[in-house]
């Protein structure tokens, strides 16, 4: 790579009553956020997990994601939630959390753990930012929280609210004791969270299902694990999706109904969507949308997001067996195994692909939401001095314009431990050297600095 065209990162130095119920992607007064699954009714014992054991200590490691700091804020009294007359605390805790309204998605499959209260005329909203996400249902005094740490990956949260949102008294305008109902989960969301679909560490999954008329997944259909690589024509079964995407097809907004084929859907009336459909009451939800573009979005996230933690725990793990090693052995305290210096290539390899875009395919038409989301994603975030931001959005033949993940910037990336770090500073200089990316190797050494 040539000198002028050098780009640096920041690699930070160091390390750094039990809640049984599950939540986010949903009875037990949970939650399981992202996943659109069929919940396992197993436990899965703590111990049992690599993550659980040193230098990991999932389990039993305070975490400093922006929840964790939330809920230490409002334990002190510094914070205090408003209280919003028709949907609770959901708002000010958004707010609190700085996501917006408008990423707002819908999921109507009975796939969760609240699956008495989530259906096609109730369905679950998701809201998102960078490291944050929050779950919503309609008529449940339980918010599904889970918020990403830069050490322990995906750290997964109830809040119950105790309030109803239909019997909220309007003029008490803030939740003074909101505090004592926000929880961190200690290991049954990991049932879902944390297996081959995450990546094996604690993460994220949005699933793919063919739905019932009342939100079931069908007995005998398929179902995917979907992110920015995924066809298409095998996305969001078991969600809503409103905006306009040409002559290709998807999944949602559809219901298989035929009893002799239980993958048939008439994929034409669910294309184009403009607005939810009439079973959805006007008013349900703080937005009267499902947006295309957050969606899309919300898959490449979720990928990178398990991939970060991914590469963090196995570089550490790695490394703390060959010290283990160096010191039974007598070698070199720094000594890197082959094995390790594998396992670390491997995830480096990996994350790098991911925020890369690579294997992407090609979109086949111009994409657009309903909403705001669009623009309010690409106002966020840094720009070079030619107005340039990896926030901008393609949505003709990709989803971004500068393919390079603007989780670049995120702490949880910036805080990958020196030695996979620099595995994947040195793929994407080479990648980010090519001609064809010339406007991300620019974009990226104007803006890394300004975001730290």
């Amino acid at each position: 790579m040539q000198a002028n065209r050098s780009v640096h990162f920041s690699v930070p130095q160091g390390e750094g009553s039990q809640h049984r119920n599950c939540s986010i992607v949903g009875l037990r007064i949970s939650v399981c956020l992202l996943s659109v699954f069929v919940f396992s009714p197993s436990k899965r014992v703590p111990a049992q997990d690599s993550f659980d054991l040193a230098p990991i200590l999932y389990s039993t490691s305070e975490s400093q994601d922006p929840v964790a700091q939330l809920q230490r804020r409002l334990q002190s009294g510094q914070t205090k939630l408003d209280k919003d007359p028709h949907y609770g605390l959901l708002p000010g805790l958004l707010k609190e959390l700085h996501i917006p309204l408008e990423s707002q998605v819908l999921v109507f499959s009975k796939t969760s753990l609240q699956i008495h209260k989530i259906s096609p005329t109730n369905p679950r909203a998701i809201y998102f930012n960078d490291s944050v996400y929050v779950g919503y249902v309609p008529g449940s005094s339980i918010l599904e929280l889970a918020a990403n740490d830069p050490k322990l990956g995906a750290v997964f949260y109830t809040f119950d609210t105790g309030i109803q949102p239909d019997v909220a008294e309007a003029n008490d305008r803030s939740f003074n004791d909101s505090s004592s109902g926000l929880v961190r989960d200690r290991g049954q969301c990991l049932s879902c969270h944390a297996t081959t679909r995450t990546e094996n560490v604690p993460g994220y999954i949005v699933r793919s299902i063919y739905s019932d008329r009342a939100g079931r997944p069908r007995t005998g259909s398929s179902s995917f694990t979907t992110d920015y690589r995924s066809p298409f024509q095998s996305r969001w079964g078991g969600w809503y999706v409103t905006g306009t995407h040409g002559s290709m097809r998807h999944l949602g907004n559809l219901f298989a109904v035929d009893r002799t084929d239980p993958q048939k859907v008439d994929f034409e009336s669910g294309a184009n969507q403009l607005q939810l459909p009439s079973r959805v009451a006007p008013g349900l939800h703080p937005e009267p949308h499902s947006d295309l573009v957050a969606l899309m979005v919300l898959e490449h996230q979720i990928r990178v997001h398990n991939l970060i933690t991914k590469a963090s725990f196995e570089t550490r793990q790695a490394i703390a067996m060959d010290e283990s090693m160096n010191k039974a052995l007598g070698r070199d305290p720094q000594y890197r195994s082959e094995s390790t210096e594998r396992r670390i290539q491997s995830v480096a390899n990996h994350l790098a692909d991911a925020m890369l875009m690579h294997g992407e395919p090609p979109l086949d038409g111009a994409v657009s939401g309903t909403s705001n989301f669009a623009t309010v994603f690409a106002s966020t975030g840094p720009r070079d001095k030619q107005g340039r931001s990896l926030r901008d959005l393609d949505l003709n033949t990709r989803l971004f314009r500068y393919p390079l993940s603007y989780l670049i910037y995120t702490q949880e990336f910036q805080q990958l431990p020196p030695d996979v770090m620099k595995l994947i500073q040195a793929k994407l200089a080479v990648e980010l050297d090519r001609p064809e990316r010339q406007a991300e190797r620019e974009i990226l050494a104007e803006t890394l600095k300004e975001s730290q």
